[in-house]
């Protein structure tokens, strides 16, 4: 990559910290080496780190990792201080300027609110300052949380118009098997599409200190390979991985960006918000949506799930579970209730002020 990039690297709790969950400040000490040296070539830095629970039990001598929201949410008001002076005391070392994000779904899901964020993370970049952005764990219940850092990752990436977003992992990339129980098991270089063979080729959760694991590294490439974004899943403990990545190194899983096809946006639309509820329509729909870029329509639709109002994002699903695409609902779930299943004609003739709505207008839905 040439210089004047802008990269966005995500620290996972597993990379963070050592065997003993603590705080490794000697691998923070060479990250800050490798942001200073990225930065010396002219490129901005944006740092995704998740880290504060762990760090509130290790300031707080617990002898694990709490498991009630509320012990959560202190030992991360606790380890969120000594994250963000961990982090300003070894980048001042290495002569670099700091300032700390705190994010939750409901910062971003809120259309002023993301525009304004994004605001912020570009004027801190070009004051040359690097964020250390963080899911605000200390306030974040389940319908806010984002859940995991990769997501939050490639979210701001999309925010900072990224031209590449590092992963650094506590193994190599994507194995076509999990490499734990299948030594045959190979690295997958270059992925250009998530086929159904490369999902499957996800596992589930990640380490006892952290909360992603591969499938939500997927889920991060899914984000970016719409917003045309490359992106790099790595060994986090290799020297020097960060600096390879930008420079085009084959290092771990490499998901190609794609073109772009989705605006802004829409971007914000599909990822910035949790779905309050789930659609789901007939196969018809389904070929209508993903073929002919239709907006979903009431007789399309079998079964609604969850409640929401009109505005709210929903999920669109075929009849198989598979979750089709996401947007931003015309009507209610309990108007909606009433209506599926029904042609246009039959909707007016139960309900006038229904009639001729669509479900999810195309201009407020993406395909997944």
């Amino acid at each position: 990559m040439s210089h004047g990039k802008r990269i966005v690297v995500k620290v996972g709790t597993s990379t963070l910290t050592g065997a003993d969950g603590r705080v490794d400040r000697a691998w923070l000490a060479d990250l800050a080496r490798q942001t200073a040296s990225l930065r010396a070539g002219g490129a901005d830095v944006v740092i995704v780190s998740s880290g504060a629970i762990a760090a509130g039990v290790e300031v707080l001598g617990l002898d694990k990792r709490p498991s009630e929201l509320t012990g959560l949410q202190a030992a991360a008001a606790v380890g969120q201080v000594r994250l963000i002076g961990t982090y300003d005391a070894v980048m001042r070392e290495a002569g670099v300027p700091v300032a700390q994000v705190l994010l939750t779904r409901h910062d971003t899901g809120h259309r002023q609110a993301y525009l304004f964020a994004c605001r912020t993370l570009d004027r801190l970049l070009d004051m040359r300052v690097v964020p250390v952005v963080n899911e605000n764990d200390t306030t974040a219940v389940e319908e806010i949380r984002f859940g995991d850092n990769d997501t939050l990752a490639a979210l701001v990436g999309v925010m900072v118009n990224a031209d590449l977003v590092v992963l650094l992992s506590d193994i190599e990339g994507l194995y076509d098997h999990d490499p734990g129980q299948d030594d045959s098991a190979v690295l997958l270089e270059h992925v250009d599409a998530l086929t159904d063979d490369v999902v499957a080729a996800a596992g589930g959760a990640g380490s006892e200190h952290g909360t992603g694991g591969m499938a939500t590294k997927l889920e991060a490439a899914r984000i970016l390979m719409k917003a045309g974004i490359p992106m790099v899943v790595c060994d986090g403990r290799r020297p020097d991985v960060i600096l390879d990545a930008f420079a085009g190194e084959p290092v771990g899983t490499y998901f190609a960006g794609g073109e772009g096809e989705v605006e802004a946006r829409k971007l914000w639309i599909a990822f910035a918000r949790h779905p309050k509820g789930t659609v789901v329509v007939d196969d018809g729909a389904r070929e209508a949506l993903c073929l002919r870029g239709t907006s979903l329509l009431p007789a399309g639709v079998v079964r609604v799930e969850g409640r929401f109002a009109a505005g709210d994002p929903v999920a669109i699903a075929d009849l198989s579970g598979v979750q089709l695409a996401r947007g931003l609902a015309d009507v209610s779930s309990a108007d909606l209730d009433r209506i599926k299943g029904m042609r246009s004609d039959a909707v007016a003739a139960i309900d006038a002020a229904l009639a001729g709505h669509v479900v999810v207008h195309r201009d407020r839905l993406v395909i997944l």
